[in-house]
């Protein structure tokens, strides 16, 4: 009975599964593109907005950024950045293409 355990203990741990091709979807380069982000500009990300793909194998991803902390919260000035990734996750430019107080609505 302890045999068995251990033997699917073994076939679904983490390490010994093989890395699947989703390591490198969209997960990933939200993920990557916030790490990115946040050690060249230094402020930290709030989060991802968009997300798409670009040329075959890239991702362009929208990042928030906490660019300006106020009190009250409501009038911290916040920036959207566009950050383009090659296919291994890599960032290839960025920009950014939106400023904004957090308490404001899109027009």
């Amino acid at each position: 009975m302890a045999d068995q355990r251990s033997a699917r203990a073994e076939r679904s741990s983490p390490g010994t599964r093989k890395k699947s091709s989703a390591g490198k979807g969209p997960e990933h380069a939200a993920r990557a593109a916030c790490q990115s982000l946040e050690a060249l500009i230094s402020h930290p990300a709030e989060g991802v907005s968009a997300i798409r793909r670009f040329d075959d194998d890239g991702w362009c991803v929208v990042v928030d950024v906490l660019e300006v902390p106020r009190i009250p919260d409501t009038t911290s000035l916040l920036a959207s950045y566009e950050v383009r990734l090659d296919g291994d996750g890599e960032l290839v430019e960025y920009a950014r293409v939106r400023r904004y107080r957090r308490g404001a609505a899109d027009e």
